[in-house]
């Protein structure tokens, strides 16, 4: 049994209860109408558990949320593509990533968790099936940190494929792994506009970082997550200045998702079709969009 794969038929108790509501079970359908080939960035899928339970290495209780409500929602939204994170819901067992590749036959890319101690092979079963990425998480909530050279070691495994490296960070935290970032040597994408604190504004501290490492032209943006960092609430209009910002600054490398089923969000839950339509904010112009949900996303997750 693989390592992603030594828990997952153990049935857990730990953290019983699914932790924050479920997503928006009605979304409305979005004004925007996305173009062909849009791609939604950033999303997840949970189970479902009668085939891939939960195991005892999860982080938190995710509710259900399969590939197949993830398909109805994007066909509602106008997605004809999209890039699943493997998430900590469900520890290091990939089998319902993997399986949702298989599933979307060239619909969808993945993104994995690869540790130090993750074996080579392992890695490379996952580049067959679709995956491109690893994700690296800062965020102490979803697990242990992995020091900077545990993450560099980790990457030594992912480069022979031409994945890139997937950094979640949280507010001021670029600021202290921006020099590290640098030294990556694969390309990189930051999550969510690094969750900062748009109290800040849209020219502040961890803005200007993200600037900077865009600037590299290895870097990219997932302008993602709104409902976390809005101050007022749907429809998010207060993020746009951040978001915009960031798409003028550098319009070929920024991306966006969804991150539905947005776990781990105790608010009420947004409205996907809101999401959609602050697009059109974002990036207001039809080529500015077309960058955004197509071409960006086709070349740096090398979809074909």
């Amino acid at each position: 049994m693989t390592s992603s794969a030594a828990t997952a038929s153990q049935a857990s108790d730990l953290n019983p209860q699914p932790e924050g509501p479920p997503p928006n079970p009605n979304p409305r359908k979005p004004r925007l109408a996305l173009p062909a080939g849009a791609c939604d960035a950033h999303c997840h899928i949970y189970g479902p558990f009668d085939r891939f339970p939960l195991p005892v290495d999860r982080s938190f209780t995710p509710k259900e949320a399969p590939e197949t409500a993830l398909r109805h929602l994007h066909e509602r939204l106008g997605f004809s593509r999209a890039v699943i994170v493997h998430s900590q819901g469900h520890g290091f067992d990939h089998r319902p990533l993997l399986d949702a590749l298989a599933t979307g036959q060239g619909r969808y890319r993945g993104v994995a968790l690869v540790r130090p101690d993750t074996p080579p092979e392992e890695v490379a079963r996952y580049a067959v099936a679709g995956v491109c990425g690893s994700r690296f998480n800062f965020m102490t909530h979803l697990s242990a940190r992995l020091s900077n050279d545990a993450i560099s070691d980790a990457i030594r495994l992912i480069r022979p494929h031409g994945w890139h490296a997937e950094i979640h960070v949280g507010g001021r935290q670029l600021l202290e792994a921006e020099a590290f970032i640098r030294s990556i040597e694969v390309p990189v994408v930051i999550d969510h506009m690094a969750r900062l604190d748009i109290a800040e504004g849209p020219d502040g501290p961890v803005a200007g970082a993200m600037k900077r490492l865009l600037d590299t032209g290895t870097v990219y943006v997932k302008l993602s997550g709104p409902e976390r960092l809005s101050k007022v609430g749907a429809p998010y209009h207060d993020v746009v200045p951040l978001a915009a910002g960031l798409a003028r600054h550098a319009p070929e490398r920024v991306l966006w998702g969804s991150d539905w089923p947005h776990v781990n969000l105790h608010g009420p839950m947004p409205d996907d079709g809101d999401l959609v339509d602050l697009i059109a904010e974002i990036a207001p112009s039809e080529a500015a969009r077309k960058l955004l949900l197509v071409d960006n996303p086709t070349r740096f997750f090398g979809f074909v």
